[in-house]
């Protein structure tokens, strides 16, 4: 076993790792800015922990490290570059001790026991007060001469606020913790406003919460973008203290070009991820290099049992009634090989034999086909991807939140399909005359050229904007949806 230490600008915690990166004791002190009082709570905290078992110390440090050497070579916001951090532990401790950057450590235990489990190339960012950044290749870290995977570092605005590196416009000037702090002063709201309380503001409709936000995520998602671009990833991974956050916030800043998108997703291992990852490559280093050494495997963990295969997915083709969602979804089907679900593939036929249906009735109709679609995938095998046609915006938000919960749908993908008002309203009247009875008739344009005006797609995930009255490129959308939920 071995002792995994976080350094944080807030806390500094550390735990008692087993071989498999199982927390088995965990304690944790108040950081705080001078070197010499930091390095002195690390060593109350391994003498607390310490054991026979323990053969290493791994820690994680925020700031620019150079792992091969174990050497700090600048520091965050708890700066040890002035403290031979490796060094003077192992004469405190007599453990051999290992050091690198906080979010590599974090990134190690994700592809050990977390988000990247089964993942060979990830990007990792994590959202706290500063932006943290770590790259796995084939499961290992990768470093470069000493220090790659600085991606807090990654220019957004050339005109920006100076970063403390020395450079204007870094994305951890746009999109930290302490950068929502400036944010929200900006927009003249209290230093108390919570991160749940812009959403819950924007929810309803605040445009002020709603430009704090944006403000917010959207230079993470250029960020985000270029690290695709540049390492062509399985997964980009959001941790830290506002990852779960800046990951929902993204939602309103989508991916815009396809080359550059890749699954993005939220680390499970929240704080225990620094410390966890640091024991883990404590461990490997007792038997190579750092440098060189893969990271751990997944192992098999107490009480819980890996599944074979993925859980359910699916692809959310919305629009409004005569949006071109026909056409979209079974060219991605029969593409993609995946089942196409259509709510008026399900409802037309009880139509056809029931007859006579008014709009009431025909709303009721479209509400059990709906309900039938989600339990068809809840039956379906776990790995499987469906293909789902229908406007989602004609029920209230938490239904299909709770279908999706339901069917284990645990990962979705937007097409979202929309033209202009005046063009949806001839297209529907053109096709009067192939709608079965109990559909809306001629009636019902008026209301659908207003729909259009004020329809929007769900933004619940990764989001594929398709304007039908352009050529339909499927192959571009094929290969995002590749990218995005068939890794």
């Amino acid at each position: 076993m071995a002792i995994g230490i976080d350094i944080g600008g807030t806390n500094l915690r550390a735990a008692r790792i087993s071989a498999t990166g199982e927390i088995l004791k965990r304690i944790s002190e108040k950081s705080a800015p001078d070197p010499e009082l930091v390095l002195g709570r690390i060593a109350d905290m391994v003498h607390q922990l310490d054991t026979p078992e323990v053969a290493a110390i791994g820690i994680g440090v925020p700031g620019r490290v150079d792992a091969r050497r174990g050497t700090v070579l600048s520091g965050g916001y708890v700066d040890l570059a002035s403290v031979a951090l490796a060094q003077r532990l192992e004469s405190m401790t007599g453990k051999p001790v290992t050091i690198d950057n906080d979010c590599n450590m974090a990134l190690t235990a994700e592809v050990a026991r977390g988000a990247a489990a089964g993942h060979d190339s990830i990007v990792m960012f994590t959202i706290g007060t500063g932006i943290g950044g770590a790259v796995a290749e084939g499961r290992r870290i990768v470093r470069g001469k000493a220090t790659a995977g600085q991606l807090g570092h990654i220019a957004v605005d050339l005109n920006g606020e100076t970063c403390k590196c020395g450079r204007r416009g870094c994305v951890e000037t746009t999109s930290s913790g302490t950068a929502l702090g400036r944010h929200i002063a900006r927009a003249g709201l209290g230093p108390e406003i919570t991160i749940d309380q812009l959403f819950a503001r924007d929810a309803a409709g605040d445009g002020t919460a709603r430009g704090i936000l944006n403000a917010w995520a959207r230079p993470l998602r250029a960020a985000i973008d270029t690290a695709v671009a540049m390492f062509n990833p399985d997964l980009v991974l959001l941790g830290g203290g506002l990852g779960g956050a800046a990951h929902r916030a993204l939602a309103n800043a989508p991916a815009l070009a396809p080359w550059y998108q890749a699954p993005v997703r939220p680390a499970l291992l929240g704080d225990d991820a620094g410390v966890i990852g640091a024991g883990l490559q404590a461990l490997a280093a007792e038997t190579r290099a750092p440098h060189a050494s893969p990271l751990p495997q997944p192992p098999a963990l107490p009480g819980r049992v890996r599944p074979a295969v993925p859980a359910r997915r699916a692809v959310l083709v919305n629009g409004i009634p005569a949006s071109g969602k026909s056409t979209i979804s079974r060219g991605i089907s029969e593409r993609m090989g995946w089942p196409l679900l259509a709510l008026d593939t399900i409802k037309n036929p009880f139509l056809e034999l029931l007859g006579g249906a008014d709009r009431e009735f025909n709303r009721t109709l479209g509400r059990a086909s709906y309900a039938a679609i989600w339990s068809l995938v809840g039956e379906a095998p776990a790995g499987s991807i469906f293909v789902v046609d229908a406007w989602f915006g004609f029920q209230p938000r938490q239904v299909l939140e709770d279908h999706l919960k339901r069917a284990g749908v645990v990962e979705t993908a937007e097409i979202w399909c929309h033209a202009p008002g005046e063009i949806l309203a001839e297209r529907y009247r053109t096709r009067l005359d192939q709608r079965l009875p109990g559909h809306p008739g001629a009636a019902y344009i008026p209301e659908l050229s207003e729909l259009a005006k004020r329809a929007e797609p769900l933004r619940r995930g990764p989001l594929f904007d398709v304007d039908t009255t352009q050529p339909i490129a499927f192959d571009t959308i094929t290969a995002w949806l590749r990218t995005t939920l068939a890794s």
